[in-house]
């Protein structure tokens, strides 16, 4: 039984919460929240724009405690899932790390690529598994793109085209702060800059433009240029401040014997004779797709093995990306990685 504590009940830490009641031989044991209230089970104030939103939950037989300090120092807990601000994410993860527990952090892995690399450094010392919860790949459209690479099914991988976009988040506070949030960069595109790691690997150069607000990208375009001029990639991200704009994600995913369209729920496949269909995909509720992404972490941690897609290299990797594109967005020049 891998036994888990959650730090942080948010909209995040709830979702997780919910999605872990979904897995065998897995078990919350305890929970770190500050505020009283959702300690002791009212989780009716926690909102979000998915999913199911907050209620009155049993949590008899989980341990509170309003201190992480207490939590590192039960023995009853393996794994420590934290769902904190990202600005929170290194010290809390670092801090885990050396008290011997396993990590599963919230994306961003962190704000700044020092800390990131610092995490990942924790976990290599103390022999623990680190891993970020990077959930897009486990979206069934991107996992049908990602079993797609892994198979080989539709030849090469050639390019795609990645998109998402938002109206302005106005609920949340100092989204825009770098230091805090980290905007739509790190917030939104830090999705599709994992994927896109994932998928084909670090590019050798960004050229990215975009709007600024106080210094932060706020709506941005990036190419992303590899050793291989035939592997194009691209993508367009970010907020506008238009409140009517509903939540767009989509992409264009290019092979040799096919091509991979989102503009909707389910992929089209444009094959190499003329024809075009619809993928045939699990239907999946967001909890059912946040318990697959647990399931991942819980197997990696159960077989002490790096998950190849929920790694902190490869977060670290998707920080670096996007950090690199904000570089480029401030200089109005590519930038080599």
């Amino acid at each position: 039984m891998l036994k888990i504590g959650i730090t942080g009940l948010g909209f995040m830490g709830m979702i997780h919460y919910l999605a872990y009641q979904q897995l065998h031989d897995v078990q919350v044991t305890a929970i770190c929240e500050t505020i009283p209230e959702r300690r002791n089970g009212d989780w009716t104030s926690i909102k979000g724009n998915f999913g199911p939103q907050g209620t009155k939950m049993d949590l008899t037989g989980i341990a509170t405690y309003a201190n992480l300090n207490e939590l590192l120092a039960d023995p009853n807990v393996d794994l420590l899932d934290i769902c904190l601000p990202p600005n929170a994410h290194a010290t809390t993860a670092i801090a885990a790390l050396n008290a011997g527990k396993h990590v599963l952090s919230e994306k961003p892995i962190a704000l700044k690529l020092e800390d990131a690399d610092n995490m990942v450094a924790a976990a290599k010392t103390n022999n623990k598994l680190f891993m970020v919860a990077h959930v897009l790949p486990f979206f069934t459209a991107y996992r049908f793109v990602y079993e797609a690479v892994q198979s080989g099914c539709y030849g090469k991988l050639l390019g795609g085209h990645f998109n998402r976009v938002i109206s302005d988040p106005t609920w949340l506070k100092n989204f825009y702060d770098m230091n805090t949030i980290g905007g739509p960069l790190l917030d939104l595109h830090i999705h599709d800059a994992h994927f896109i790691r994932l998928l084909f690997g670090l590019p050798k150069t960004v050229q990215s433009s975009g709007r600024l607000r106080a210094g932060t990208p706020e709506y941005f375009s990036t190419q992303f240029l590899y050793d291989d001029p035939n592997i194009l990639v691209t993508s367009n991200s970010g907020c506008i401040f238009q409140q009517g704009r509903p939540f767009m994600a989509n992409f264009e995913v290019h092979f040799e014997k096919a091509t991979l369209v989102l503009d909707g729920q389910t992929p089209t496949i444009l094959t190499e004779d003329g024809k075009s269909e619809k993928a045939t995909l699990p239907n999946l509720d967001e909890i059912a797709v946040f318990a697959n992404e647990l399931s991942e972490v819980a197997n990696s941690a159960q077989k002490n093995t790096v998950s190849p897609i929920l790694g902190g290299q490869l977060a670290r990797d998707a920080l670096y990306l996007a950090l690199k594109e904000m570089e480029s967005i401030h200089s109005r020049k590519p930038v080599n990685l």
